[in-house]
Parts: structure tokens; sequence; C-alpha cells
């Protein structure tokens, strides 16, 4: 199994100008939020010391995870390794809490951007966030009024890098136009790869770097679960996603067989083999793409690092390449606020 689990990772410098960060990042999101509770703090907490000695230095959150606590779970963490981490929080999704995964509403507006970086910043417990995200865009409120009270951040020194999550290819040039954007956050794997139709060329062309998140499928390309309504606590958010769920999650299930063949060729996970299928996507499109899988655990931490250093091979490629066109069901119930839902 490739986990290597004293070698570091190597670096990438994350889009023109942007910071130099291992070419793998760590989602910390699942940590506090979504897949269900953290039976076990203390590994968790390892886990982030355990990435950063591993080469693993961008480590990625947002305001709306836990409504703030994901970002207070990860403060001990950033402040004591402050000046050998990349720290990427986002801004504008407002959510019900009684309703966690229910109806969102997106705030880009300038008023709120200014009041969301004052509160991450606090619950953070730093003068400064490496690269701050617009985590989703409201096509009602313009870029430059939403890109500029970002570019307000950086010359006032609260921010570093921007950053924007789920934008079509026009919206990254319209807001590159505005301040230089360092890194595009959107899902990017093996079964969701909608970016590749044009965001892909956009970031590459104005040397933006991608940021792909859900790697692993949240959790469904490892082969960890198929029936989410069953196998998944009520807490759980991926029991809401169509993929996941009835007829359609037993077909995605069936598309896992070359993955698991490719595994168990090379002795690997399946999680290290679509990982390493992400990762080889920077030598195809020519651009730095840094993954953020989410993991609780050491091990898993361990396995996830060393599918860096797996190079698939052509053939590999070959017979993982029609897996996306045949996934069954949409990324979200509703893809409005993705870059897809807008192209």
């Amino acid at each position: 199994m490739s986990d290597s689990t004293n070698e570091t990772i190597a670096t990438v410098g994350l889009g023109t100008g942007g910071p130099e960060v291992g070419v793998q990042g760590l989602g910390c999101m699942g940590m506090s939020w979504a897949y269900g509770p953290t039976h076990d703090e203390a590994e968790a907490r390892a886990t982030l010391e355990r990435a950063l000695e591993l080469g693993v230095t961008l480590f990625d959150t947002a305001d709306v995870y836990g409504f703030g606590r994901n970002e207070e779970f990860i403060s001990p963490f950033v402040r004591a390794n402050r000046d050998r981490i990349t720290l990427a929080t986002k801004f504008a999704i407002e959510r019900d809490e009684s309703d966690p995964f229910g109806r969102q509403r997106i705030r880009n507006d300038r008023p709120y951007i200014r009041q969301a970086v004052e509160g991450s910043l606090r619950r953070l417990g730093v003068d400064h966030i490496d690269l701050y995200y617009m985590h989703r865009r409201n096509p009602e409120v313009p870029l430059e009024e939403s890109v500029g009270a970002m570019a307000e951040l950086v010359a006032e020194g609260k921010v570093k890098h921007l950053g924007l999550s789920e934008v079509t290819a026009n919206e990254l040039r319209a807001a590159h136009a505005v301040h230089p954007i360092a890194a595009v956050q959107s899902e990017w794997s093996l079964f969701s790869r909608d970016i590749e139709e044009s965001v892909v060329a956009a970031a590459r062309e104005l040397g933006v770097g991608l940021v792909p998140y859900s790697p692993l499928g949240r959790g469904f390309l490892t082969g960890s679960f198929v029936q989410a309504e069953q196998e998944l606590g009520e807490d759980d958010f991926r029991r809401r996603q169509p993929r996941f769920t009835g007829d359609n999650a037993a077909a995605n299930a069936a598309l896992l067989e070359p993955l698991r063949k490719i595994a168990e060729a090379r002795g690997a996970t399946l999680a290290q083999i679509a990982l390493a299928w992400v990762q080889q996507q920077a030598q195809v499109y020519g651009l730095a793409v840094v993954p953020i899988p989410g993991t609780r655990t050491r091990a898993r931490i361990e396995q996830n690092t060393g599918a860096t250093r797996i190079e698939l091979s052509a053939d590999e490629l070959a017979a993982l390449e029609p897996i996306a066109g045949q996934v069954a069901g949409a990324r979200y119930a509703d893809m409005s606020a993705t870059s897809a839902g807008r192209e």
C-alpha cells in the first residue's frame, strides 16, 4: 500500500503569485460537521498535526461549517503553527441552524463580507487569513462589488490571497480583472468533472490554481458506503444527495469496478487511486491542482498523502476515463449555486 508514512509531500505554487503549499491539502469540514458526529476529537486533532508533519500545509474551513464551530475547532492548531500553514476559509452561505442542510441564502454584498471576515478572524484567533474564498456566487450582486470588497481586505492586511468557489469561467475572468485570484475551489473527482468544460481552461489561462473539494466523491469513491439512507446517520448530509440514494446509489457503486481493479493490482486503496487521478490532472491540464480530501484519522492522512506519489499509466487513465459520464444523479439536489448550474 502506498502510504510512505515518513515521507513529506512535494510543494507547488498555488496560482501565479499565490502561496507555496503542499500538493495536497486537508479539508477540515468533516472534523466537526456534515458527516455525522466526531466521536474522537483527540484523534481528529492529532490528524491535523500528522498532516503538517507529512507536508500538508493548506488547511481549509468555512464560516458555515458547523456555524463557526469548525473554525473554532481548528483554531488551537492554527495558532500553534501559524507560520507553517496556509489557512483558507470562506464566506457567503447563510443557513438556519435549526435546519443545517436545508435552504441557504447566498450573501456577496460588501457589508456582509466585512462582517464575515471579522467573525472568522475572531473564531480562528488570528490577525489575517491566507486564502479567503467567496464560497458561492450570488449573480444578483456585481462581481465588482464583491471582489472589490475582498480586495479591500487584502489592502488592510486582513487577507493575503483571494479565492472563489463554484464560479463559471466568465465569472473567474471578471473577478480576476478586479483583483488577482489565487485559487478556484470546485468539486472535481472521477465522479464530477463538469469544471473541465471551461473553468479549468480559464484558470490555466489566468494562472489560477485549482483546489478540488470532495476529490473522493464525499467518500463514495472509497467504497466505504453505497446506500446513504441505510448506512449513514441521520445528521449526515449525504443522505440528501441524489447520487447516494435509491437506484442512483446502486448504479454508481457498480462504476467503482475499474477503480477497484487498479487498486488491487497496485496494492493501494480505492481512495489512493481516486486521489492520484485528481493529482495527475495537474499534468494533464498544465496548472496547479491541490485537492483537499477530508479525514479524521492519522491512518487516512498517511494513505491520502501517499497517493501523491502514485503516477497512473495511460492504460489506467483510459480505464477510469468513462466513469464520470456514467454517474447517475446530480452533484446536489439544487445545482443553481454551482458553476455547472450557471454555465
